[in-house]
């Protein structure tokens, strides 16, 4: 890859930030990685949560699952050299730190897990003439 392509790259990752968006390649729980944008200025552990569950919702209609748990890696330099390790998101301070770590990279990867509610799994269990 040519330095111009580098240099490039890195300003179109960072103008993206600064307009408000960034790539994210989320696996959720498991299944083949997604690629999309999610808001990235302002946003709470909730606005992200709600943000993959429409996008969640919107590529598998019939899924009724819940975001409950969102890990990403996070880029450590040591040495010279850079390293990835997995961290849980848990509140908004993470989410901000989350976006700030990756103002030089193009993509964010993120584990997924998403549940189903209560009302779901009870729906689930309870025969359909016994629910009333």
């Amino acid at each position: 890859m040519s330095f111009s392509l580098i240099v490039f790259n890195f300003l179109l990752c960072i103008f993206e930030a600064m307009v408000g968006w960034i790539d994210v390649h989320a696996q959720f729980n498991g299944r083949e990685p997604q690629m999309l944008k999610v808001r990235c200025l302002g946003v709470t552990l909730r606005g992200i949560k709600d943000q993959l569950n429409e996008f969640n919702q919107g590529v598998n209609s019939r899924d009724t699952t819940r975001v409950k748990y969102i890990r990403y890696k996070r880029p450590t330099l040591d040495e010279g050299r850079i390293s990835f390790t997995w961290v849980e998101l848990t509140n908004d301070e993470n989410v901000k730190n989350m976006f700030w770590e990756h103002n030089m990279f193009q993509w964010i990867d993120m584990q997924v897990t998403s549940l189903r509610s209560t009302e779901d799994i009870i729906n689930i269990l309870i025969p359909p003439k016994d629910r009333d």
